[in-house]
């Protein structure tokens, strides 16, 4: 009896435990300030509610069955030559099969509405930004204004975003929560993502994969800005002394060094110039026998992504 209660009470501590640790969570997810991330947190809604017309009834049955059919309980029918009703048969898989058709047609149209390659309809242009992943920090490079950063990505709000992205080291992810999707950063390849921030703020945005020690000081903030805002910070970072050229890439792609047993998040740095066709380099120096002599503009990766 003594061993029983000291479970439940090591249960309950544990229960109260996780519900405080659970307290601390950001639901980025179901606070989406995107209207990519606003859509998919809709359809995790859509999907768990359909799933709950079943888990919810069992649940509940379990408990009802339990206590109706309780050994003290003499009022309780006892058919023991019963052994097959279509009415319980048409619940249980009809049910289920309609469940599943629903999610089925869901899935199938938010596959492609919410496809990441897809752009985002829009009345304005939209901005290109071409994403390097590091060991352990990301680049973004904005091409058509000539300008990278480190660690920092500001982009104008209601804007569609188009990032180019790949890697110059082990896969990762680019995950922005707030606004929605993630994708793969991987080198000698270029992936496609297409995002928009619907309102101004500052958003957490991360390496989404495990990819050895290291990848938890991936960590940058995604400033969303007017557009008066957006233009005065690429003044501020045309500003900046240094040019990012290969070479300069190739040192800035260096893991430097771990304090206490970590790697730190490297600082925000900017370039105010950046090398023509350097993230086609970046790409380039990974894949046998691709000329990376002759500028390619982004309009044209956007259209070979299409095609891919």
């Amino acid at each position: 009896m003594k061993e029983e209660k000291c479970h439940r009470y090591l249960r309950l501590l544990l229960m109260t435990f996780a519900l405080a640790a659970l307290s601390g969570c950001d639901w980025a997810l179901f606070d989406s300030k995107g209207q990519v991330g606003a859509e998919q947190g809709r359809l995790i809604l859509i999907a768990v509610g359909l799933m709950l017309i079943v888990v919810i009834p069992v649940i509940i049955m379990t408990f009802v069955f339990g206590w109706r059919y309780r050994s003290t309980n003499k009022d309780a029918s006892y058919t023991p030559e019963w052994s097959h009703s279509y009415k319980i048969e048409l619940v249980v898989w009809g049910v289920p099969l309609i469940i599943v058709a629903i999610l089925a047609v869901l899935i199938w149209k938010t596959s492609h509405s919410l496809d990441p390659y897809r752009p985002l309809d829009s009345d304005k242009p939209p901005l290109h930004v071409e994403v390097v992943s590091l060991d352990w920090k990301w680049l973004f490079i904005y091409p058509e204004q000539g300008v990278a950063v480190v660690n920092e990505l500001v982009i104008p709000e209601k804007t569609p975003v188009t990032f180019h992205i790949t890697s110059d080291t082990t896969m990762n992810t680019l995950s922005i929560p707030q606004l929605g999707g993630m994708i793969y950063a991987m080198g000698g390849q270029r992936t496609q993502l297409n995002l928009i921030a619907n309102e101004q703020g500052e958003f957490f945005g991360q390496s989404g994969n495990y990819s050895g020690i290291g990848f938890s000081a991936m960590r940058f903030t995604t400033h969303s800005v007017s557009d008066q805002a957006f233009e005065e910070w690429l003044e501020k970072a045309r500003g900046a002394d240094e040019t990012l050229d290969f070479a300069a890439f190739k040192k800035l792609g260096e893991r430097g060094e771990m304090v206490n047993h970590r790697y730190p998040i490297h600082p925000v740095k900017y370039y105010g110039q950046v090398e023509p066709n350097l993230f086609k380099k970046v790409i380039g120096q990974y894949v046998v026998g691709l000329d990376t002599k002759e500028p390619e503009s982004t309009t044209a990766h956007s259209e070979a992504g299409a095609e891919e």
